[in-house]
């Protein structure tokens, strides 16, 4: 989605980066930012990194991003890590390729995992009505199951999609005044799912598709409901810490990210604000998470190589249904076509950090990919071209075409950007 109006572009900032699922593709140093730099990068004969760097500086250049890293795992070895732009526009600090980030809407395949090994110890049903396990909390939720949350097909309202949850993209000074109280507000689960109930369904259960973030947010609760622990907690019980994921968080409240990170901004007419700190619980289970490349490719190897999920729900995880712009949609997992064959991952959006992560089929071979947007792209099909020409490279070890069998689908298009 790109609007003209500089005011529209300021306030789309904010609303296509929350949430959204997705990747604003093609992004670049401002002209605050020092030049790409290569920092961490690792090589091996049998992946060689194949002009990966000099992709990902393509794609930085093409677009509007002040920051971005990235790392390939081959068969279990980081072969390949680099990083471009300045991770701090005030001091001019590089980016590193082993920073920090805001995952955004990726945090929700950590949430679908863990309510899939509900599942597997007979604790959930997937195709039971979520009103069985919390009666009243979403409207028709005798109507609605758990399958249908995870998969987008439940119909209900998009939270972040309220007009009043974000400022008037077209007046600055409610954006000041989002950024300055706004930002920091603490959400319950409950208040977020209050606000998607005041609005009709977009559909009836099972009969489309439609991203929303809210049935994330009810994910999260039916975890709380059958677990009596948060979705935070069972997600580091389950999948953080037996994995040793050092670098991933799900915080609830806490506004910093943690370690080296790169910071993330707006573009106002006075310049860069740093939005780097914000309350997650604006996104909660839907997308309050935070990790680094390195996690996010050890996280998506495990999970595809089924070391996460027994063969049975595994391949619940795997059924997807017709989504946007070729992709297609699992339990909180979406699939993607290459030149190589199909990938398998999710994106995210959250104010100042956009993320692709994506695995092949058998977790032998894994992508993620976290940059920071700010501006945007002067020629948006030049930045998606920059963006398919790495993730091809990266994903299918620099062989195969460039144009892949669906190159919006590796792309990734945004979703929920109203």
């Amino acid at each position: 989605m790109q609007l003209p109006a500089e005011r529209r572009r300021l306030g789309l900032r904010i609303a296509s980066a929350v949430l959204a699922g997705a990747t604003v593709v093609a992004l670049a140093p401002t002209a605050m930012a020092a030049e790409p730099v290569r920092t961490g990068v690792e090589q091996s004969s049998t992946a060689p990194d194949r002009g990966l760097q000099k992709s990902l500086d393509a794609l930085l250049k093409a677009g509007g991003s002040s920051a971005g890293l990235a790392e390939v795992r081959d068969h279990g070895r980081a072969v390949w890590r680099g990083a471009a732009g300045t991770g701090d526009l005030d001091g001019g600090t590089p980016a590193r390729a082993d920073g920090r980030f805001r995952i955004g809407s990726v945090t929700k395949t950590f949430v679908s995992t863990v309510v899939l090994q509900l599942v597997g110890e007979g604790r959930a049903e997937l195709d039971a009505p979520i009103g069985r396990y919390l009666p009243g909390v979403v409207r028709n939720g005798d109507a609605i199951t758990v399958r249908q949350l995870l998969n987008h097909t439940s119909g209900l309202f998009n939270y972040t999609s309220d007009p009043g949850f974000f400022p008037d993209p077209d007046d600055e000074a409610s954006i000041r005044r989002w950024l300055d109280e706004g930002r920091w507000t603490t959400h319950s689960a409950q208040q977020l799912v209050d606000i998607a109930n005041r609005h009709d369904p977009y559909f009836p259960p099972g009969t489309d598709w439609k991203y929303s973030n809210t049935n994330y947010i009810v994910a999260g609760m039916l975890i709380e409901k059958v677990t009596g622990r948060t979705w935070n907690e069972e997600v580091e019980r389950r999948i953080i810490r037996p994995l040793g994921l050092r670098d991933t968080s799900m915080p609830t409240t806490a506004g910093s990210v943690p370690g080296r990170h790169a910071h993330g901004y707006f573009k106002l007419s006075s310049g860069p604000v740093d939005i780097t700190k914000l309350n997650p619980s604006m996104a909660g289970a839907a997308g309050a998470g935070i990790s680094s490349a390195a996690d996010l490719t050890r996280f998506n190897a495990a999970l595809l190589g089924g070391r996460l999920l027994g063969p049975a729900q595994l391949r619940e995880m795997k059924q997807t249904v017709d989504a946007e712009n070729g992709t297609r949609y699992g339990l909180g997992l979406m699939q993607m076509s290459s030149a190589c064959g199909d990938f398998w991952g999710h994106t995210g959006g959250i104010p100042g950090y956009s993320t692709v992560l994506i695995g092949n089929a058998d977790g032998t071979r894994q992508v993620a990919l976290s940059q920071n947007p700010y501006d945007r792209p002067a020629d948006p099909a030049a930045a998606g071209r920059a963006m398919l020409e790495f993730l091809t490279k990266a994903g299918c070890g620099g062989g195969g075409d460039a144009t892949a069998k669906s190159a919006g689908a590796f792309v990734v298009q945004p979703y929920a950007l109203h």
